[in-house]
């Protein structure tokens, strides 16, 4: 009898855990190219113009919405290899936009940003370089 009882544990216990397991929020996806870069400060310069944007890089994920920075938005990732992660992503109220992030070295990245932001396209092409670590004022 306990032999029974044992037995139809075990047979049920693994259906427990698999629902279990399904209960549970599934986990951002690894984006490689994007974790293989240097937190710290980084330096943007939109190509073709004179000034500069800087940001304490702790949240890689921030490069793909430079121009919707601080705003909550949902992403897809549309491709994601070792250098490369392209991601569409759309911010409630805001806007949204397609941005292409190319590792070059830990250091130094290509952006490729293209969308809506408050109403108005924009399409820019920005070189991001690490510049050290993040101060106050970043």
């Amino acid at each position: 009898m306990m032999t029974t009882r044992l037995a139809r544990l075990l047979l049920c216990a693994p259906i427990g855990l698999a629902s279990l397991a399904a209960a549970q929020p599934a986990a951002a996806p690894a984006v490689p190219a994007l974790a293989a870069l240097e937190g710290g400060e980084w330096t943007l310069r939109i190509a073709g113009e004179e000034g500069t944007r800087r940001m304490c890089l702790g949240d890689r994920m921030a490069l793909l919405q430079v121009q919707h920075a601080g705003i909550a938005c949902s992403r897809h990732i549309v491709a994601n290899d070792p250098k490369t992660v392209t991601v569409h992503y759309s911010c409630p109220g805001a806007g949204n936009g397609l941005t292409t992030v190319r590792v070059e070295t830990p250091r130094l990245v290509q952006i490729d940003t293209q969308g809506i932001r408050n109403g108005a396209p924009f399409a820019d092409t920005f070189e991001g370089r690490h510049t050290g670590s993040c101060t106050a004022a970043h």
